[in-house]
């Protein structure tokens, strides 16, 4: 077989892999093009960091995530703290005090569940470290919060002041949805992280109410079926825990309560001192 000059000069440039290409080669794609409401421009908008206090009978106080930690110039630094800045923390907004506003106290908590473990809904889990408080937490967000840590993979999201393996009472479960007590379920939502759970509540007179944590940041996340950009993990995953909510919010005509949003807190928090 006689090769012809041109497939001889084709063969003698050839690689294995691939690395080299023809001159004037070129990829066109419109992927850095603004997404429906997407803009180049930056903006800001004042969000809130949000926890639940349950009094269930018979077992007494469960906490629903915790917030940040405290002293977040310390624990954070910058440039966390440049980028998702603090601009309120009065000290009644302190764990502790906002549950003694309830008339109950920290100490009275005998449960954490815990939606995920970013930063900003898990750094309180500092006020639990050396109790014997249990802290439910989903297998898969545990494992991929140690690794991060350990790694220093996806820096920024996870902290290790936090993540205590020995003077915490960690307790993780697989089941993608957890009935945890009697009107108390638990629903796997990956997408945001890997395990993030939202909280689903019964109340006799208020009917049901489901947190969907950073799921949905706030309501356009969850209303446009839009997620929150570099922040969600797994965009697959993100769309089919969008699906599951919207079918729970239609079964049980749940009332929806954002990860960050403040409209929608602030509108719960100021129609009643609790619900029932």
């Amino acid at each position: 077989m006689t090769a012809r000059p041109d497939q001889i000069a084709l063969l003698a440039n050839a690689a294995v892999p691939a690395f080299k290409c023809p001159p004037e080669q070129r990829c066109i794609s419109s992927i850095l093009e603004p997404y429906k409401s997407m803009s180049l421009e930056n903006k800001r908008r004042d969000l809130m960091v949000l926890s639940a206090l349950i009094d269930y009978p018979g077992v007494g106080l469960i906490l629903f995530e915790t917030g940040c930690a405290e002293d977040i110039d310390v624990k954070w630094g910058a440039p966390i703290t440049d980028i998702f800045p603090r601009t309120q923390y009065r000290e009644n907004q302190k764990l502790p005090a906002a549950i003694k506003e309830t008339g109950n106290n920290i100490e009275d908590v005998k449960a954490v569940i815990m939606g995920h473990l970013h930063l900003d809904h898990a750094g309180g889990l500092e006020h639990f470290i050396g109790t014997d408080v249990p802290i439910y937490t989903h297998e898969e967000e545990f494992k991929h919060a140690c690794w991060a840590v350990a790694t220093g993979a996806d820096l920024g999201v996870y902290m290790g002041h936090y993540i205590d393996l020995e003077k915490l009472n960690w307790k993780t479960f697989n089941e993608s949805t957890l009935d945890l007590f009697q009107g108390i379920s638990i629903h796997h939502l990956p997408g945001h992280t890997p395990g993030l759970c939202g909280l689903q509540i019964n109340l006799e007179n208020d009917g049901t109410f489901i947190w969907t944590t950073g799921q949905f940041h706030v309501r356009e996340n969850y209303d446009l079926g839009q997620p929150h950009g570099g922040l969600a993990r797994d965009h697959n995953a993100w769309y089919r825990s969008l699906s599951l909510v919207r079918r729970l919010q239609r079964l049980f005509n749940a009332k929806l309560i954002f990860g960050h949003d403040k409209e929608v807190g602030m509108c719960y928090k100021l129609a009643k001192e609790y619900y029932e």
